[in-house]
Protein backbone atom coordinates (compact mmCIF):
# COMPACT_ATOMS: atom_id res chain seq x y z
CA UNK A 1 0.00 0.00 0.00
CA UNK A 2 1.29 3.26 -1.45
CA UNK A 3 1.58 6.38 1.26
CA UNK A 4 -0.88 8.29 0.39
CA UNK A 5 -3.23 5.19 0.71
CA UNK A 6 -2.00 4.47 4.36
CA UNK A 7 -2.78 7.97 5.20
CA UNK A 8 -5.94 7.70 3.91
CA UNK A 9 -6.89 4.53 5.35
CA UNK A 10 -5.93 6.19 9.12
CA UNK A 11 -7.49 9.39 8.47
CA UNK A 12 -10.89 7.85 7.29
CA UNK A 13 -10.17 5.59 10.45
CA UNK A 14 -10.43 8.84 12.77
CA UNK A 15 -12.43 10.83 11.30
CA UNK A 16 -16.53 9.71 12.65
CA UNK A 17 -14.35 10.95 15.85
CA UNK A 18 -13.00 14.16 14.53
CA UNK A 19 -16.20 14.97 12.61
CA UNK A 20 -18.44 14.53 15.95
CA UNK A 21 -18.29 18.59 16.26
CA UNK A 22 -17.92 19.37 12.84
CA UNK A 23 -21.09 18.54 11.69
CA UNK A 24 -22.94 20.79 13.96
CA UNK A 25 -22.91 23.99 11.72
CA UNK A 26 -24.67 21.82 8.72
CA UNK A 27 -27.45 20.34 11.38
CA UNK A 28 -28.08 23.56 12.19
CA UNK A 29 -28.67 25.35 9.05
CA UNK A 30 -32.00 27.30 9.10
CA UNK A 31 -35.45 25.73 7.69
CA UNK A 32 -34.42 26.90 3.96
CA UNK A 33 -31.05 24.36 3.67
CA UNK A 34 -32.83 21.93 6.50
CA UNK A 35 -33.45 19.77 3.81
CA UNK A 36 -30.20 19.83 1.64
CA UNK A 37 -28.41 18.83 5.21
CA UNK A 38 -30.50 16.42 6.31
CA UNK A 39 -30.18 14.90 2.78
CA UNK A 40 -26.28 14.42 2.44
CA UNK A 41 -26.44 13.38 6.35
CA UNK A 42 -29.10 10.69 5.18
CA UNK A 43 -26.38 9.99 2.12
CA UNK A 44 -23.01 10.06 3.88
CA UNK A 45 -24.03 8.73 7.78
CA UNK A 46 -20.39 8.51 8.93
CA UNK A 47 -19.83 12.26 7.50
CA UNK A 48 -17.37 11.23 4.67
CA UNK A 49 -18.23 12.12 1.48
CA UNK A 50 -15.00 10.95 -0.78
CA UNK A 51 -11.30 10.90 0.07
CA UNK A 52 -9.36 12.61 -2.90
CA UNK A 53 -5.19 12.03 -2.43
CA UNK A 54 -4.39 12.47 1.08
CA UNK A 55 -7.51 15.07 1.05
CA UNK A 56 -11.04 13.87 2.99
CA UNK A 57 -13.73 15.49 1.48
CA UNK A 58 -16.80 15.58 4.30
CA UNK A 59 -20.30 16.60 4.40
CA UNK A 60 -19.18 19.85 5.79
CA UNK A 61 -17.35 20.79 2.88
CA UNK A 62 -20.08 19.85 0.62
CA UNK A 63 -22.82 21.77 2.28
CA UNK A 64 -20.52 25.12 2.48
CA UNK A 65 -20.53 24.98 -1.45
CA UNK A 66 -23.95 24.21 -1.62
CA UNK A 67 -25.89 26.50 1.39
CA UNK A 68 -26.03 29.23 -0.81
CA UNK A 69 -28.00 27.58 -4.45
CA UNK A 70 -30.50 25.88 -2.40
CA UNK A 71 -32.84 28.87 -2.10
CA UNK A 72 -32.54 29.38 -5.78
CA UNK A 73 -33.14 25.18 -6.14
CA UNK A 74 -36.18 25.80 -4.18
CA UNK A 75 -37.60 28.57 -6.02
CA UNK A 76 -36.81 27.23 -9.64
CA UNK A 77 -38.10 23.60 -8.23
CA UNK A 78 -41.82 22.73 -9.62
CA UNK A 79 -42.46 20.30 -6.68
CA UNK A 80 -40.87 18.43 -3.78
CA UNK A 81 -39.60 15.57 -5.81
CA UNK A 82 -38.37 17.62 -8.62
CA UNK A 83 -36.25 20.41 -5.43
CA UNK A 84 -35.39 16.58 -3.95
CA UNK A 85 -33.85 15.49 -7.84
CA UNK A 86 -31.96 18.72 -8.65
CA UNK A 87 -30.72 18.64 -4.94
CA UNK A 88 -28.98 15.54 -5.57
CA UNK A 89 -27.77 16.74 -9.04
CA UNK A 90 -26.15 19.43 -7.17
CA UNK A 91 -24.54 17.40 -4.21
CA UNK A 92 -23.10 14.92 -7.21
CA UNK A 93 -21.90 17.67 -9.21
CA UNK A 94 -20.27 19.43 -6.01
CA UNK A 95 -18.75 16.57 -4.76
CA UNK A 96 -17.13 15.85 -8.17
CA UNK A 97 -15.63 20.04 -8.33
CA UNK A 98 -14.28 19.25 -5.15
CA UNK A 99 -12.58 15.83 -6.06
CA UNK A 100 -11.40 16.93 -9.21
CA UNK A 101 -9.94 20.56 -7.58
CA UNK A 102 -7.38 18.28 -5.16
CA UNK A 103 -6.48 16.65 -8.69
CA UNK A 104 -5.68 20.17 -10.21
CA UNK A 105 -4.14 21.22 -7.38
CA UNK A 106 -1.73 18.13 -7.22
CA UNK A 107 -1.18 17.98 -10.90
CA UNK A 108 0.08 21.74 -10.38
CA UNK A 109 2.70 20.43 -7.28
CA UNK A 110 4.06 18.19 -9.37
CA UNK A 111 6.46 20.99 -11.21
CA UNK A 112 8.51 21.73 -8.71
CA UNK A 113 9.47 25.11 -10.61
CA UNK A 114 5.55 26.69 -10.07
CA UNK A 115 4.92 28.69 -7.47
CA UNK A 116 2.16 31.19 -6.25
CA UNK A 117 4.17 33.91 -5.18
CA UNK A 118 2.36 35.00 -1.65
CA UNK A 119 1.94 38.55 -2.49
CA UNK A 120 -0.84 37.24 -4.47
CA UNK A 121 -2.32 35.63 -1.64
CA UNK A 122 -1.90 38.54 0.57
CA UNK A 123 -3.67 40.53 -2.07
CA UNK A 124 -6.75 38.42 -2.47
CA UNK A 125 -7.03 38.28 1.75
CA UNK A 126 -6.58 42.04 1.20
CA UNK A 127 -9.53 42.13 -1.27
CA UNK A 128 -11.68 39.21 0.58
CA UNK A 129 -11.11 41.88 3.77
CA UNK A 130 -12.35 45.21 1.92
CA UNK A 131 -14.90 43.14 -0.29
CA UNK A 132 -16.73 40.91 2.66
CA UNK A 133 -15.63 42.13 6.21
CA UNK A 134 -15.54 45.95 5.67
CA UNK A 135 -11.51 46.04 6.73
CA UNK A 136 -12.43 45.08 9.91
CA UNK A 137 -10.11 42.31 10.95
CA UNK A 138 -12.12 41.10 13.91
CA UNK A 139 -14.87 40.10 11.71
CA UNK A 140 -12.54 38.52 10.19
CA UNK A 141 -11.55 36.31 12.70
CA UNK A 142 -14.75 35.34 13.96
CA UNK A 143 -15.38 34.21 10.86
CA UNK A 144 -12.45 31.90 10.46
CA UNK A 145 -13.37 30.80 13.95
CA UNK A 146 -16.72 29.81 12.95
CA UNK A 147 -15.25 27.17 10.71
CA UNK A 148 -12.67 26.16 13.34
CA UNK A 149 -9.89 27.62 10.70
CA UNK A 150 -6.85 29.26 11.76
CA UNK A 151 -5.23 32.14 9.42
CA UNK A 152 -2.72 29.57 8.19
CA UNK A 153 -5.44 27.79 6.98
CA UNK A 154 -7.17 29.74 5.54
CA UNK A 155 -4.10 31.46 3.99
CA UNK A 156 -3.47 27.56 2.20
CA UNK A 157 -7.20 27.86 1.22
CA UNK A 158 -6.47 30.99 -0.64
CA UNK A 159 -3.47 29.89 -2.37
CA UNK A 160 -5.37 26.40 -3.37
CA UNK A 161 -8.25 28.57 -4.96
CA UNK A 162 -5.53 30.96 -6.82
CA UNK A 163 -4.07 27.86 -8.19
CA UNK A 164 -7.04 26.04 -8.96
CA UNK A 165 -8.24 28.91 -11.45
CA UNK A 166 -5.00 29.32 -12.80
CA UNK A 167 -5.17 25.79 -14.04
CA UNK A 168 -8.33 25.76 -15.42
CA UNK A 169 -7.43 29.52 -16.83
CA UNK A 170 -4.60 27.58 -18.60
CA UNK A 171 -7.06 24.82 -20.45
CA UNK A 172 -9.04 27.28 -21.59
CA UNK A 173 -6.15 29.33 -23.69
CA UNK A 174 -5.07 25.78 -24.85
CA UNK A 175 -8.10 26.11 -27.23
CA UNK A 176 -8.60 29.46 -29.02
CA UNK A 177 -8.44 28.94 -32.79
CA UNK A 178 -10.88 27.93 -35.01
CA UNK A 179 -10.33 26.72 -38.66
CA UNK A 180 -12.43 28.56 -41.34
CA UNK A 181 -13.26 24.47 -42.59
CA UNK A 182 -14.88 24.17 -39.22
CA UNK A 183 -17.02 27.21 -38.76
CA UNK A 184 -18.36 26.83 -42.64
CA UNK A 185 -19.12 23.13 -41.91
CA UNK A 186 -20.92 23.93 -38.48
CA UNK A 187 -22.91 26.47 -40.01
CA UNK A 188 -24.00 24.53 -42.62
CA UNK A 189 -25.31 21.99 -40.47
CA UNK A 190 -26.89 24.32 -38.17
CA UNK A 191 -28.10 27.09 -40.13
CA UNK A 192 -31.67 27.16 -38.31
CA UNK A 193 -29.78 28.56 -34.85
CA UNK A 194 -28.95 31.87 -37.06
CA UNK A 195 -32.07 32.46 -38.37
CA UNK A 196 -32.82 36.02 -37.47
CA UNK A 197 -36.04 38.24 -37.41
CA UNK A 198 -36.73 41.37 -39.01
CA UNK A 199 -34.30 44.25 -37.46
CA UNK A 200 -33.67 47.84 -37.78
CA UNK A 201 -30.63 49.89 -36.28
CA UNK A 202 -32.49 52.26 -33.98
CA UNK A 203 -32.61 56.05 -33.06
CA UNK A 204 -35.09 57.70 -31.90
CA UNK A 205 -36.30 61.37 -30.83
CA UNK A 206 -38.55 61.72 -27.91
CA UNK A 207 -40.40 65.44 -27.51
CA UNK A 208 -42.22 64.80 -24.07
CA UNK A 209 -45.58 66.61 -23.89
CA UNK A 210 -45.44 69.68 -21.57
CA UNK A 211 -48.61 70.82 -19.37
CA UNK A 212 -49.45 73.06 -22.61
CA UNK A 213 -48.91 70.81 -25.22
CA UNK A 214 -51.91 69.29 -27.63
CA UNK A 215 -51.05 67.08 -30.76
CA UNK A 216 -51.16 70.00 -32.96
CA UNK A 217 -48.04 71.69 -30.89
CA UNK A 218 -46.27 68.15 -30.39
CA UNK A 219 -46.81 67.88 -34.39
CA UNK A 220 -45.66 71.74 -35.39
CA UNK A 221 -42.16 70.33 -33.13
CA UNK A 222 -41.93 67.29 -34.63
CA UNK A 223 -41.70 68.74 -38.07
CA UNK A 224 -39.50 71.50 -37.29
CA UNK A 225 -36.59 68.69 -36.59
CA UNK A 226 -37.36 67.46 -40.06
CA UNK A 227 -37.35 70.60 -41.45
CA UNK A 228 -33.78 70.57 -39.43
CA UNK A 229 -32.98 67.67 -41.18
CA UNK A 230 -33.80 68.63 -45.00
CA UNK A 231 -31.49 71.66 -44.30
CA UNK A 232 -28.56 69.11 -43.68
CA UNK A 233 -28.79 68.52 -39.95
CA UNK A 234 -27.48 64.88 -38.41
CA UNK A 235 -30.38 62.77 -36.90
CA UNK A 236 -27.82 61.93 -33.99
CA UNK A 237 -27.14 65.74 -33.34
CA UNK A 238 -30.86 66.96 -32.70
CA UNK A 239 -31.56 63.88 -30.72
CA UNK A 240 -28.25 65.16 -28.55
CA UNK A 241 -29.71 68.56 -28.06
CA UNK A 242 -33.69 67.79 -28.35
CA UNK A 243 -34.78 64.22 -27.55
CA UNK A 244 -35.67 63.66 -23.75
CA UNK A 245 -35.15 59.72 -24.08
CA UNK A 246 -32.70 57.71 -21.72
CA UNK A 247 -30.07 57.76 -24.80
CA UNK A 248 -30.49 60.94 -25.49
CA UNK A 249 -26.44 61.59 -24.79
CA UNK A 250 -26.07 58.19 -27.23
CA UNK A 251 -27.91 60.39 -30.07
CA UNK A 252 -31.43 58.46 -29.62
CA UNK A 253 -29.11 55.11 -30.16
CA UNK A 254 -30.78 52.16 -29.61
CA UNK A 255 -29.32 49.61 -31.17
CA UNK A 256 -30.43 47.01 -33.35
CA UNK A 257 -34.08 46.42 -32.36
CA UNK A 258 -36.29 43.13 -33.71
CA UNK A 259 -39.77 43.69 -34.67
CA UNK A 260 -41.32 41.93 -31.55
CA UNK A 261 -39.42 44.49 -29.26
CA UNK A 262 -41.14 47.47 -30.90
CA UNK A 263 -44.31 48.27 -29.93
CA UNK A 264 -47.33 48.88 -33.11
CA UNK A 265 -47.16 52.18 -33.15
CA UNK A 266 -43.26 52.44 -33.96
CA UNK A 267 -42.87 49.10 -35.61
CA UNK A 268 -45.74 49.32 -38.21
CA UNK A 269 -44.00 52.61 -39.73
CA UNK A 270 -39.68 51.78 -38.89
CA UNK A 271 -40.39 48.37 -40.93
CA UNK A 272 -41.65 50.11 -43.90
CA UNK A 273 -39.29 52.60 -44.24
CA UNK A 274 -35.55 51.87 -45.61
CA UNK A 275 -31.86 52.33 -44.04
CA UNK A 276 -31.09 55.88 -44.03
CA UNK A 277 -34.96 57.51 -43.86
CA UNK A 278 -36.62 59.15 -40.67
CA UNK A 279 -40.31 58.85 -39.68
CA UNK A 280 -43.21 61.43 -40.01
CA UNK A 281 -43.88 62.80 -36.25
CA UNK A 282 -45.68 60.09 -33.82
CA UNK A 283 -47.69 61.85 -31.36
CA UNK A 284 -48.84 59.87 -28.82
CA UNK A 285 -49.79 60.73 -24.82
CA UNK A 286 -46.96 60.68 -23.58
CA UNK A 287 -45.34 62.63 -26.58
CA UNK A 288 -44.25 62.85 -30.16
CA UNK A 289 -41.40 60.83 -31.62
CA UNK A 290 -39.43 60.78 -34.56
CA UNK A 291 -37.96 57.35 -35.98
CA UNK A 292 -34.63 57.18 -37.70
CA UNK A 293 -33.41 53.69 -39.33
CA UNK A 294 -29.99 53.50 -38.76
CA UNK A 295 -29.80 50.43 -40.97
CA UNK A 296 -31.89 47.37 -41.55
CA UNK A 297 -31.09 43.37 -41.02
CA UNK A 298 -34.20 41.11 -42.95
CA UNK A 299 -36.06 38.13 -41.83
CA UNK A 300 -33.78 35.12 -42.54
CA UNK A 301 -30.77 33.32 -42.15
CA UNK A 302 -27.72 35.40 -41.05
CA UNK A 303 -24.86 35.40 -43.96
CA UNK A 304 -21.96 33.20 -42.62
CA UNK A 305 -19.74 36.25 -42.24
CA UNK A 306 -22.52 37.94 -39.50
CA UNK A 307 -22.66 34.34 -37.99
CA UNK A 308 -18.93 33.54 -38.14
CA UNK A 309 -17.88 35.35 -34.58
CA UNK A 310 -21.09 33.61 -32.91
CA UNK A 311 -19.90 30.33 -34.43
CA UNK A 312 -15.86 30.61 -33.64
CA UNK A 313 -17.31 31.50 -29.58
CA UNK A 314 -19.66 28.36 -29.51
CA UNK A 315 -16.54 25.90 -31.23
CA UNK A 316 -14.26 27.38 -28.80
CA UNK A 317 -16.72 26.86 -25.26
CA UNK A 318 -17.02 23.48 -26.97
CA UNK A 319 -13.59 22.55 -27.67
CA UNK A 320 -12.69 24.06 -24.39
CA UNK A 321 -15.01 21.53 -22.46
CA UNK A 322 -14.13 18.53 -24.45
CA UNK A 323 -10.74 18.97 -23.65
CA UNK A 324 -11.30 20.22 -20.02
CA UNK A 325 -13.45 16.88 -19.76
CA UNK A 326 -10.45 14.29 -21.41
CA UNK A 327 -7.64 16.31 -19.21
CA UNK A 328 -10.28 15.81 -15.95
CA UNK A 329 -10.17 12.05 -16.87
CA UNK A 330 -6.71 11.44 -17.50
CA UNK A 331 -5.88 13.19 -13.66
CA UNK A 332 -8.63 10.99 -12.44
CA UNK A 333 -7.41 7.90 -13.64
CA UNK A 334 -4.03 8.58 -12.35
CA UNK A 335 -5.67 9.83 -8.82
CA UNK A 336 -6.28 8.18 -5.89
CA UNK A 337 -9.94 8.37 -5.59
CA UNK A 338 -12.53 6.83 -3.23
CA UNK A 339 -16.35 7.19 -3.01
CA UNK A 340 -18.77 6.33 -0.13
Amino acid sequence: MTFRRCLAASLIALLPRLLSGAQAPASAAPAAGGSAADSLNLRFANGIVAVAEDKVITVADVNREIMPLVAGLQRDARNQQDFDQKLQQLEDSVIQELIDRVLIIKEFKKDEKKHIPQAFVDNRIADTLSDQFDNDRSKFLAYLRSRGQTIREYRKEVEEDIIYHYMQGQQRKSQSIVSPVRIETFYKENKDRFYQEDAVHLRLIQLSRGDDDTDATLLTKGNDLLAKMKDGAKFEDLAKEYSKDTRRSKGGDWGWMPRSNLKEEFSKPVFSMKKGECSQPIVLPEGCYLLFVEDRKYAGIKPIDEARDEIERILIQQMTHANQERWLERLRRNGYIKHY
